[in-house]
């Protein structure tokens, strides 16, 4: 996941675009306040910082992250139509991984983040993949295989999404908005019986193990 913090629209847009073309999950925002929010929720791989923002600027934010525990090793590329090299310097000082300046280009800009990922080992090529195990389910992301003691289980699609989402941040609650966001990539005025429909079918599938995926009323979903 990466969050992008810019104040323009147009270049907010074409940003968010390019990366979820190129595969990448991506959230975006206006400012710094609404990051922080978003934040308590889920921490990214990777934060991408306009310098020039209404109210608290970029280095502000990347100060704030770099002095918080569960921010303070995550990448950070800092944007900015600024091209002097002491905005450049205060940035690096900061905390800053990598620093782009306005105007880029888009194809540029993808390869930045893609090898500041690789980079800090956060990026994965699908032959590496990685492993998450809880209790008797193991979900392989090179594969895209699910065993449950040690039996391959079939999933579809989004059970699949759905699974590994949980599976990631253990003990994390996921409101079924939150889920119908991240899996299906709607607004939230589809019908949440969908996530509650795909959550029984994926606990039928994992049998016994199907008690992982726990139900917290009024709220929503969490793997425990």
């Amino acid at each position: 996941m990466i969050y992008i913090v810019e104040d323009d629209a147009e270049i907010r847009e074409l940003e968010t675009y390019a990366l979820k073309s190129s595969g990448f999950d991506v959230k975006s925002f206006d400012c710094g306040k609404s990051l922080d929010e978003e934040v308590k929720v889920c921490v990214p791989d990777l934060f991408i910082l306009d310098i020039m923002l209404p109210g608290e600027d970029g280095l502000s934010i990347l100060k704030r992250l770099r002095a918080q525990e569960n921010t303070k090793n995550i990448p950070v590329i800092m944007l900015t139509a600024k091209s002097s090299e002491l905005d450049k310097v205060k940035g690096l000082d900061l905390g800053a991984d990598d620093y782009i300046a306005k105007p880029f280009g888009i194809l540029e800009f993808v390869s930045r983040v893609r090898a500041l990922l690789r980079r800090s080992g956060l990026m994965k090529t699908e032959s590496e993949g990685t492993k998450i195990s809880l209790g008797e389910v193991v979900l392989d992301t090179a594969t895209r295989t699910v065993t449950v003691n040690g039996e391959n289980v079939e999933l579809t699609y989004k059970e699949y999404e759905l699974l590994k989402l949980l599976l990631s941040q253990p003990g994390l609650v996921f409101s079924r908005q939150q889920i119908l966001e991240k899996i299906w990539g709607v607004d939230f005025n589809m019908d949440t019986r969908t996530v509650d429909m795909h959550v029984k079918t994926l606990r039928q599938k994992l049998g016994d193990q199907g008690a992982i995926i726990q139900t917290v009323r009024n709220v929503g979903y969490k793997a425990q």
